[in-house]
């Protein structure tokens, strides 16, 4: 029989979870911990903490503090994983991914329509020697075809930014399952107020925290959360001193050692605290930044000087059903084509609430063109193999009023 805590929802559990993890002198909220070393009362525990048989305490704040900790049981409980690791930006949580479980020789089979730094970070481990496959990661069938003997690792986003294609999810998770291939999941665009990976068969779930969770830009940081569904007993790259205990936690154990003790990807306590405070609105956030950009897509799609509308909740994306299937509402972000390409640097100039800004998920609407700035570096032939036309607008939605962010949008297309 479930308990009350068993049935309550994201919003109630993730609000009271600093509470759940427990909290100095009765605080709501855990205090930012700003010791960098910390002391053990016996040297044997000092002793076991370095050799992995002590599991209480911290030792040194690369690898983690009480406040960092208190975060990552957050994210955990969001993901519904059995453990997550900190990183002080997402892109930092990717590498650590990407470079504590391949090797030279191995294979990564990732989705083409990627994030431009994470679609960058591929280039840099190919001249490692991991050979990258980038492929059409809406069709099952690509990723399958696409897999070697030496493939170990499948990675896709739910929605891509900025086109919003959404992959195959569902069915990927299945082929890496009977395939025994780690499947990483980038959850940074929908986050776990409107997806959980683990649903889908995901190994580890991507989480910038700077994003969606945190959602105020002012705080960098990014997680990774294994879902413990992945058998790592079998995985050749994990090192012998990590093969200890449950497999389940040999993963997640090493991309700690190696990505925050050996790297230093290290997260800050100031900035978990920030991020801990800002998760706690995550739900009304989305709830609402969706409605908002739902109204927008709808709008600018029946525009008669917009060419084009991109948007996993209109009916007119190639992916609106699996959308509808997966995520639990909408989402905050689209993208958009002006029939006249030429007309973009003006009507962005025309905007007021809009900040001309990059990021994403942020409480305020954030507008960029995309192919000059964002994805400039990757060129032309990779940007149309996204699917990204020259003249695409990316928005990111905030909390503006619904009639208000319309009307200016209306004002500078007129």
């Amino acid at each position: 029989m479930k308990s009350s805590a068993d049935t309550r929802a994201l919003s109630t559990d993730n609000v009271h979870s600093d509470r759940h993890f427990g909290v100095e002198h009765g605080g709501i909220h855990k205090p930012i911990h700003t010791s960098v070393q910390y002391g053990f009362d016996r040297v044997e525990d000092l002793i076991g903490a370095f050799q992995g048989t002590y599991k209480g305490g911290y030792q040194y704040a690369r690898q983690g503090t009480p406040t960092t900790a208190a975060l990552e049981a957050k994210i955990t409980a969001l993901e519904g994983g059995v453990g997550t690791v900190c990183f002080s930006t997402g892109m930092g949580a990717i590498a650590a991914t990407l470079l504590t479980l391949l090797r030279a020789g191995d294979h990564l089979v990732a989705s083409r329509f990627v994030f431009g730094n994470t679609n960058s970070l591929f280039g840099t481990i190919e001249g490692l020697g991991i050979a990258v496959d980038k492929v059409d990661a809406c069709s099952v069938e690509a990723v399958a075809a696409a897999i070697r003997p030496e493939t170990r690792m499948v990675f896709v986003e739910t929605i891509a930014n900025p086109r919003t294609q959404v992959a195959d999810l569902a069915a990927i998770g299945q082929l890496c399952r009977e395939r025994g291939l780690v499947y990483v999941v980038d959850n940074t665009i929908t986050s776990p107020a409107l997806f959980r990976p683990r649903a889908v068969g995901a190994s580890l779930v991507i989480n910038s925290l700077t994003k969606t969770i945190a959602g105020h830009g002012e705080a960098l940081g990014g997680a990774v959360t294994d879902t413990g569904l992945f058998d790592w007993s079998p995985y050749p790259n994990i090192f012998p001193s990590y093969r200890k205990g449950d497999p389940k936690g040999w993963g997640l154990l090493q991309i700690r050692k190696k990505g925050l003790r050996d790297m230093g990807g290290t997260l800050s306590s100031d900035q978990a605290h920030r991020i801990s405070i800002g998760s706690e609105t995550l739900p009304l956030r989305v709830k609402q930044t969706s409605s908002t950009a739902l109204a927008l897509a709808q709008w600018l799609e029946q525009h008669p000087k917009v060419d084009a509308v991109h948007y996993p909740f209109l009916p007119s994306h190639a992916q609106h059903e699996r959308a509808k299937s997966l995520f639990a509402a909408g989402s905050w972000l689209l993208s958009f084509e002006l029939r006249d390409p030429s007309s973009m640097v003006d009507v962005l100039n025309r905007l007021t609430l809009p900040i001309k800004a990059t990021g994403l998920g942020d409480t305020r609407t954030l507008i960029i063109p995309v192919a000059p700035t964002i994805f400039w570096e990757a060129g032309p032939e990779a940007r149309a193999a996204m699917g990204i036309a020259e003249g695409l607008i990316r928005v990111s939605v905030g909390l503006e009023d619904e009639a208000d962010l319309i009307a200016d949008f209306e004002r500078a297309l007129r």
